[in-house]
């Protein structure tokens, strides 16, 4: 079968011949993407990403004879690609990523034909969302304290720091957050991200950063070098009590396509903080928390974008930006520094 110059050329990696025939069978009824070949373990998609030169690559994370983080960290110096994990529920969906995967895709219970379809849907518009990156080995983020700053105490008058994010998201959040020390103001984050893997997102940001950091429950207060991280499935807002904040979580339907949604936080930071909050938007496809950001803005906020080069996808970074929301723009290493100077001026 030759390859349809036209489509989004797919290579499907799975242990699993029923879920590469599930996932081959699903994409293809798609008419913008041609799933060219699948591979059962890591040497197999070796031969075939030499002979069919996929524009994206799905792949699991438990293969025979080399896993799929391994296999991802040996092939992308050599072979540039966009890789989409689709795992079973696990922590090490996160290793993936870290790795250099830009996506990844939760299985479905293959006795479920709702959640079959689903998940096919997901799979389906991240495959598109992946075939417009280009990736290089300098977004890479890895897990090391090279950017770590030192341990300042701020007498700041801001209240609180706001961050949205989507695609290339949690690897984005883990390199900022990773810079801050406990005594920074207490940091609401909304990614998009399923249930279940937006608590483990928070464990393993818990342990691999100084910040106290937790999946939010409705109710939490913001407390200085504290963290919370929006339920997959639930949008967040905050409010102010007094002297303090807290965030209220709540089931919705989807705003810009998520839920959670950065813009329903941003919105809620600009009504509540003022000119109390620093909103980032960071890597992400669409346009969702750019209303928001420039509400925060337009509130007296201190707002900041991530530049086109360090983003993996320059989304909503771009809208925000375009749309005169953004105050500074730049890579995603110099805004933990930004934070810093933002925090240490007397007039913030």
């Amino acid at each position: 079968m030759v390859p349809d110059k036209n489509k989004i050329k797919v290579l499907v990696v799975d242990e699993s011949l029923i879920f590469r025939e599930v996932i081959k069978r699903g994409l293809s009824i798609d008419p913008l993407i041609d799933v060219v070949a699948t591979a059962k373990d890591a040497y197999d998609a070796c031969d075939k990403i030499l002979e069919y030169k996929p524009d994206v690559m799905t792949c699991d994370i438990q293969l025979p004879k080399m896993s799929g983080i391994e296999f991802i960290r040996r092939l992308l110096p050599q072979y540039p690609l966009p890789v989409i994990i689709v795992s079973a529920v696990s922590r090490d969906v996160f290793n993936a990523l870290n790795a250099g995967a830009i996506e990844f895709v939760a299985k479905p219970n293959i006795d479920s034909s709702v959640d079959v379809k689903e998940f096919l849907n997901n799979l389906n518009a991240k495959i598109k969302i992946a075939s417009t990156v280009k990736v290089t080995q300098e977004r890479k983020t890895e897990h090391s304290n090279g950017n770590k700053t030192e341990n300042n105490e701020f007498s700041s008058v801001k209240k609180l720091i706001a961050i949205g994010a989507s695609t290339g998201g949690t690897e984005a959040i883990y390199s900022i957050l990773k810079a801050l020390p406990p005594s920074v103001p207490g940091i609401v984050v909304v990614q998009h991200i399923p249930p279940v893997f937006s608590r483990m997102f928070a464990e393993r940001l818990n342990t691999t950063t100084n910040l106290a950091v937790k999946e939010a429950e409705n109710g939490d207060f913001l407390e200085t070098g504290k963290v919370l991280i929006a339920p997959g499935n639930k949008h967040m807002r905050v409010k102010k009590i007094g002297d303090r904040f807290k965030v209220e979580c709540f089931h919705g339907e989807k705003v810009n396509g998520h839920c959670p949604s950065v813009d329903i936080l941003f919105e809620s930071v600009a009504k509540e903080a003022g000119d109390k909050a620093l909103g980032i938007i960071l890597t992400g496809m669409g346009h969702d928390g750019a209303k928001g950001l420039y509400a925060m803005k337009r509130k007296g906020a201190i707002t900041i974008g991530q530049d086109e080069k360090s983003s993996v996808v320059y989304g909503m970074p771009k809208v925000a930006y375009e749309m005169g929301a953004v105050m500074q723009q730049a890579p995603l290493d110099v805004i933990p520094q930004l934070i810093f100077m933002h925090l240490k001026e007397d007039n913030y």
